[in-house]
This record gives structure tokens, C-alpha cells and sequence, in this order.
């Protein structure tokens, strides 16, 4: 009977003996407690403790870590949104007894900071600032948090505004805001093309009727030299320069009279157009051009006797000038 009791208790002891040893793993640390007074600090790997005497109080990561917040908050002109705050925290390895010791619930905490640094920012803000400095909101919470959970052993990594969620009727009335910026813009574009293609158009229209006046400038630079070899010719044959300029043009009268005729659509009406037009025509242009040619000769012969008159006054003034100084000097 001893015997079997004395193989219990060294059984009970083997187990309890066992349980004193425990591991600790790696970005974690281990708090030991005796009779309930902190003892020690046991960070990664294999450890032992008094058994019964000393117990494991609690575990705290290491690691980084990450807590989102859900904010709704107003703006400065009174828009509610609706911004997700992720802060990145951990414990810092040689503060764990404060962390473990100081801050029971630290997301509790680290949730009212942002809450408060977030509702004391945004509101100073216009929406559209809100989405351009969202950046600045982060460090101005990641600043307040530092200052205030680096006591309790923790070091805030970083603060991320990962989203802003503006109420419903705001963002719709974003878009057509945006969807009409859009519209005004595509219109001043379309209104600045038409513009272009307007002074192209009309630049182009100039250069086509400088080109058109010059090829109508040449062309008639070219029938008037046709016209001189063509006098020429005539005069060779014993044709006169009236006679031959008549017959040009009569011979140019049924020329076009001819292009209108093969022309099935054309609506021109060439008057005078009678049979006896171009003979008419014929007359006309002889006698008038005999009527010029003898008022040349007369203006051209009267301008030589005022050009020899003009010239004998200019001999004979000199010739008094002399008389002159003979009868006084005779005096």
C-alpha cells in the first residue's frame, strides 16, 4: 500500500515537473506572474517556471498590426461622410510590461483617438479638400495617436484613410457636376474645331480665288497675245489693224455662240442674236474704230501746232530782251 502511494506522488510530481517548462513563440512575449506580482519577461523560445508558484499572466504579439475604424463625420458645408481610417500598431518590445500593464483595451483607445482627431479636422474642411488632403488628415492622426499610446508601449506604424464615402444625393450631384464640367468642355472643343475648320475653309477659298484670278489673269495675257500674232497675220495678207480686229471679235461672237448651242443645259442668252448681228456688229466696230483713228490724227496734229507755237514764243522772248538793252544803251 506505502508503495503504491509513493509511486502516485512521484507520478503527480513527473507531470507537475513537465508542466514547468512551456514555450514562448517567435514576435511574442510572455508575462510571469508570482502569486499574482509581475516576475518576469520570457520572450521567444523554450523556458521554465517554479510550478504551482509562478503562472503565464498573458501573451502579447509582437507583430504589426491592424485596426480599421469606421468614421462619419460632416464637412464644413455641413455634407456627411462616411471615412475608414486603418492604423497600423505594435508593441514595443521594451515596453511590453507597460503595454500588458497600463492599457486594458487598447483598440478601445486607439478608436477614440482617431474619433477625435478625425471629427476636429474634417469639419474645418470643404469635401473637395477632404478628398485632396486626406493625406494630411493620416498624420495628423498618426501625430496624436504617437503622443498619446507611445506611454502605453505602443508605436503607431502608419494611418491610412483608405476610403471617404460621401452620402448618396452628394455623389450623385458630384457626377452631374462632373458629367456638365465634361459636357462645357467638350463643347468650347467643338466650338474651337469649327472655328479652325471655318478659317481653314476660308483661307483655302482665298488661295483658290488668288489661283483663279491669276489662271483668268494668264489666260487673258495669253488670247491677247493670240489676238497680236493673229492681227499680224492678217495685216500680212493686206488686212488692216481695224479690219483685223473686227473680224476677231466677230469670229470670237460666233465662236461663243457656238459653246452655248453644244451646251444642252445651259440657260445663257446672248443679245443682240439675230442673223444680221454678227454683220451688224462687223459694220459697227470698222466704222468705229476709222471714227477713233481720225480723231487721233486730229488731236495728235493739234498738239503739234501747240508744241511748235509753244517753242516760237520761247525764241522770241529773248530777242525783245535784247532790243531792250540796245535802246538804252543808245540813251
Amino acid at each position: 500500500m506505502g508503495n503504491i502511494f509513493l509511486y502516485v506522488v512521484l507520478f503527480f510530481a513527473f507531470i507537475l515537473f513537465l508542466s514547468s517548462f512551456f514555450t514562448v513563440k517567435q514576435q511574442t512575449a510572455a508575462i510571469i506572474e508570482r502569486f499574482g506580482k509581475f516576475g518576469s519577461i520570457r520572450h521567444a523560445g523554450l523556458h521554465w517556471k517554479v510550478p504551482i508558484i509562478d503562472k503565464i499572466a498573458g501573451r502579447i504579439n509582437l507583430k504589426i498590426q491592424q485596426l480599421d475604424v469606421i468614421i462619419e463625420t460632416k464637412t464644413k458645408e455641413n455634407v456627411f461622410v462616411k471615412m475608414k481610417v486603418s492604423v497600423q500598431f505594435k508593441v514595443i518590445q521594451e515596453k511590453v510590461y507597460e503595454a500588458f500593464y497600463k492599457l486594458e483595451y487598447p483598440h478601445d483607445q486607439i478608436t477614440s483617438y482617431v474619433f477625435d482627431v478625425v471629427r476636429a479636422e474634417v469639419p474645418k474642411l470643404r469635401l473637395d479638400d477632404v478628398f485632396e488632403r486626406k493625406d494630411d488628415i493620416a498624420i495628423a492622426v498618426k501625430r496624436e495617436l504617437n503622443d498619446a499610446m507611445t506611454t502605453y508601449g505602443y508605436d503607431i506604424i502608419n494611418t491610412l484613410i483608405t476610403d471617404i464615402d460621401p452620402d448618396i444625393q452628394v455623389k450623385n450631384a458630384m457626377n452631374r457636376i462632373n458629367a456638365a464640367d465634361r459636357e462645357k468642355s467638350a463643347a468650347e472643343y467643338e466650338a474651337e474645331a469649327q472655328r479652325i475648320r471655318i478659317v481653314a475653309k476660308a483661307k483655302a477659298e482665298a488661295e483658290s480665288k488668288r489661283l483663279q484670278g491669276q489662271g483668268i489673269a494668264d489666260q487673258r495675257r495669253e488670247i491677247a497675245r493670240g489676238l497680236v500674232e493673229s492681227v499680224d497675220v492678217l495685216n500680212k495678207v493686206g488686212i488692216n489693224s481695224q479690219e483685223a480686229s473686227a473680224l476677231i471679235v466677230v469670229t470670237q461672237h460666233y465662236d461663243t455662240l457656238q459653246s452655248i448651242g453644244s451646251d444642252t443645259n445651259s440657260n445663257l442668252i446672248l443679245l443682240p442674236n439675230s442673223p444680221q448681228a454678227g454683220t451688224d456688229m462687223l459694220n459697227n466696230m470698222v466704222a468705229s474704230f476709222s471714227a477713233s483713228n481720225q480723231i487721233g490724227e486730229a488731236m495728235k496734229k493739234q498738239n503739234k501746232k501747240k508744241n511748235t507755237k509753244e517753242e516760237d514764243s520761247r525764241y522770241i522772248a529773248p530777242r525783245h530782251e535784247d532790243e531792250d538793252e540796245d535802246s538804252n544803251d543808245n540813251e
